[in-house]
């Protein structure tokens, strides 16, 4: 857990502001999910994921087990699917504090600011670029820049493992080792499973598919006949990548059909933004169809989340109180300068009351009188 000093709180307030700014630009409609949720609500489809890092307590008054939130999405799905209700097309974003028993690496805060946008009933490619599109753009808008986009297609390894009809213990090691690209594991592995020599290749070769387009051509050929569900998921990655292709000359767009995360819950193109010289990602989403099917209404959805504070730490901006531009004014009980003071701050300025003669002498502006008149002058 981490706490916010006034140049760390300014810098993520302001921030903030920018970004809230930018989401209802695009159509985007705020909400603010509850910070405690009951279990069974929380850790829906796309929350069991999350589990492990859910704090939970009893609630006192029923009984039941509560959770503090770990993450938005699933509550975000609960708000499309029981209190909106609508058959259209619902954009949605939020931002607000989740915590976490577990951080997902040392560097990384157990109290981040989550920010996301969801958007809810359109199954399509459209949609998928939309979301990307407003990823880059929140993250253009913090002021990063050179941002490498991995692209990646959960149905290819999915529709994979059910055509082998492989039991769920062995899809799971067969994950794991995929995720952490262990090619050697992967093949010890997949030539126990009585899979035949082929289907050992293909396993093993997902771990090499990642670059740039070149790698959806050795895709198609790698798994060609087995199946329309696996060229369809290789055809939406390359039309995604075209989609994107006028955000190029900012971005770096790559391949990789070993990434599966959030493999329990997504259900199509997954993706992630990254930054050179930085091990993990800063942002990343995917498409997760039916999310709202526990809540009694299934719906299309894609969407994407970052974390405020990890965007701070890697702008390149100077860190700034918030009040280095602010105007000194005397403690005076004048009705004149207290109108004064009031017009100053209604116009945007900070103006900060000296009620202290030791105040530190760092102000470049202050209130003096001449002439009955109160005026801002440059110290």
């Amino acid at each position: 857990m981490d706490e916010l000093l006034p140049e760390q709180a300014f810098a993520v307030e302001n921030l903030r502001r920018a970004i809230f700014d930018l989401h209802v630009g695009w159509g985007y409609q705020p909400v603010q999910p509850p910070m405690v949720e009951f279990l069974d609500s929380l850790l829906s489809t796309a929350g069991k994921d999350f589990d492990r890092h859910t704090f939970k307590v009893a609630d006192p008054r029923s009984g039941r087990m509560l959770g503090i939130r770990a993450d938005m999405t699933p509550q975000v799905a609960r708000i499309d699917a029981h209190q909106l209700g609508g058959q259209g097309i619902s954009r949605l974003f939020y931002m607000g504090t989740v915590v976490r028993a577990f951080s997902d690496s040392s560097d990384h805060s157990r109290s981040p600011i989550q920010l996301g946008a969801e958007l809810f009933g359109h199954n399509g490619i459209a949609s998928d670029t939309e979301i990307i599109r407003l990823m880059l753009a929140t993250l253009g808008h913090a002021g990063l820049k050179n941002i490498h986009l991995d692209l990646g297609h959960v149905g290819i390894f999915r529709n994979l493992v059910e055509r082998l009809e492989l039991a769920s213990t062995d899809q799971a090691a067969l994950f794991d080792l995929l995720q952490r690209k262990a090619e050697s594991d992967l093949a010890s592995l997949a030539g126990s499973l009585g899979i035949g020599s082929r289907n050992q290749e293909i396993l093993v070769e997902l771990c090499t598919l990642n670059g740039d387009e070149s790698v959806l051509e050795r895709a198609e050929k790698l798994l060609g006949g087995y199946g329309d569900g696996m060229m369809q998921s290789i055809a939406t990655l390359r039309s995604i990548g075209q989609a994107l292709s006028p955000v190029s000359g900012k971005t770096t767009v790559h391949y990789d059909l070993a990434e599966l995360r959030g493999y329990h819950y997504h259900s199509g193109v997954v993706f992630a933004a990254y930054l050179p010289d930085l091990g993990s990602e800063i942002a990343r989403g995917g498409r997760y169809d039916g999310i709202g099917q526990e809540f009694g209404r299934s719906r299309p959805a894609t969407g994407y989340s970052t974390d405020l504070k990890s965007l701070l730490r890697v702008i390149d901006t100077p860190v700034v109180s918030g009040i280095e531009n602010a105007i000194l004014a005397p403690d005076n009980p004048s009705l004149h300068l207290q109108a004064t003071i009031e017009q100053l701050r209604a116009s945007g300025e900070i103006v900060i009351v000296d009620l202290d003669t030791n105040q530190p002498q760092h102000f470049s502006r202050v209130l003096r009188e001449q002439s009955g008149k109160w005026s801002v002058e440059k110290r």
